[in-house]
């Protein structure tokens, strides 16, 4: 048969059309000039995404503070079909994460990088959980880019559905695994320290790329983009960030006296301890960190490290020494001299904003939420001032009782996320 102009003219578009096919694929982006702007990601807007009673919630009025969509959040939160319908088992986690594809699609995962700022600069993660599936997801969701990698340890003593869900949640992803050691985590005991020491060691060795570690626990949720906390990280140039100040007299008896697990529970003994190792100035901070790489290096090898640990075991709430100590010692990579010039306070720090109850009122407005331990879990209402902090995660949430909190926060900084691609 012979072709005719015309069936060549035809020929020449089919194979042009394919060849741009091959060259620009329409889900190809060009991390270094930047996304196609013409593409369109509102597939993985967090619109109506869970299905849950929580999307009836004006969140763009919320994050306004109007008073009238504050109102109606809070007739809708206090109803009986609302707190049915707003807890979801551990076992949906199990079936629904035995499909990955799915659950990642139907669970709106981000699984490219959305800048090559962000390739560049991959971040490691260690979540320490013991309960709250459902938190633990949706901050995994919020935090997760693949060129991060995340460490989760969930407490040797939770329930077996809750370590079940959380480990078929992260098989689905090659750059999120669990802990090789778990620990029997007691509150305000050296075991919560040992917990992100675990997984410290675990991310150190699993890959060299990461840039900084930044340790959470499952009731935690962002307030920034990962592209935000990059940037935030670039900002400290080679720096960490962590409240590091000297121990005030009320908290003296933490590291005076010696303390034992008795119950479940870390108690004073009644005996005194012995000075610190070589006499180094025991700082107190948070058990939060924003870290670079040099200074996990010197918490798994420096060794002056081995005698603060063995020192600091026995002591009451060590998480909000070890770190804080370690922060001051000379030679560690990003650490700031044991001066009170270089005192910090977690309202300064950027890793993560905490409403104590004791100072609502007068550091920060009053908790919209309840309190748990002292602490605020946020409400809805705590949102719009939530937002406007320069802290990169917020403590407590909890999806169980207000959902619409971090439901509002996930759509925001997923429409924020989004936004950067065109």
């Amino acid at each position: 048969m012979r072709l005719t102009e015309k069936n060549w003219l035809l020929i020449l578009v089919i194979v042009g059309l394919i060849l741009l096919g091959i060259l620009f694929p329409l889900n190809h982006l060009d991390l270094k000039s930047g996304p196609i702007r013409n593409r369109s990601y509102s597939w993985l807007n967090y619109e109506a995404a869970d299905g849950g009673p929580e999307n009836q919630c004006d969140c763009a009025a919320i994050l306004q503070g109007d008073s009238e969509a504050l109102q109606k959040a809070k007739t809708l939160t206090i109803t009986k079909d609302f707190q049915k319908s707003i807890k979801i088992p551990n076992e949906y986690y199990i079936s629904a994460s035995q499909d990955c594809k799915t659950f990642k699609a139907n669970r709106k995962y981000v699984t490219f990088p959305l800048s090559r700022v962000e390739e560049d600069f991959p971040l490691a993660y260690s979540v320490v959980v013991h309960h709250k599936v459902q938190n633990f997801e949706r901050l995994l969701r919020a935090i997760y880019a693949p060129q991060n990698i995340y460490c989760i340890h969930v407490d040797q003593k939770s329930d077996a559905s809750v370590y079940s869900a959380i480990s078929a949640i992260t098989s689905c992803f090659p750059n999120v695994f669990m802990v090789s050691q778990r620990v029997d985590v007691v509150y305000a005991a050296w075991s919560r320290v040992q917990a992100d020491i675990n997984c410290m060691a675990d991310l150190y060795n699993a890959t060299t790329k990461w840039k900084y570690f930044i340790n959470l626990c499952g009731q935690d949720f962002p307030l920034k983009t990962n592209l935000e906390i990059v940037n935030a990280l670039l900002s400290l140039g080679g720096d960490n960030s962590m409240e590091s100040e000297k121990m005030s007299e009320n908290k003296r008896n933490r590291v005076t006296h010696v303390h034992k697990i008795v119950n479940g529970q870390n108690q004073p003994t009644g005996n005194l301890k012995g000075p610190p190792p070589s006499n180094l100035p025991i700082l107190t901070g948070s058990a939060y960190i924003v870290v670079n790489r040099g200074y996990v290096r010197s918490v798994l090898e420096d060794n002056r490290i081995p005698a603060l640990i063995e020192w600091a075991k026995d002591t009451f709430v060590p998480d909000e020494l070890f770190w804080a100590t370690i922060q001051r010692l000379p030679g560690v990579p990003g650490s700031k001299r044991p001066h009170p010039k270089y005192d910090m306070t977690d309202m300064n720090a950027i890793v993560r904003l905490v409403k104590w109850q004791e100072h609502e009122g007068e550091v920060y407005p009053e908790c919209h939420g309840h309190h748990v331990r002292s602490v605020c879990v946020y409400g809805f209402g705590d949102v719009q001032w939530l937002l406007q902090q320069h802290h990169l995660f917020a403590n407590k949430f909890d999806t169980e009782i207000d959902p619409i909190a971090v439901y509002c926060l996930e759509k925001y900084l997923r429409k924020k996320a989004l936004a950067q691609l065109f």
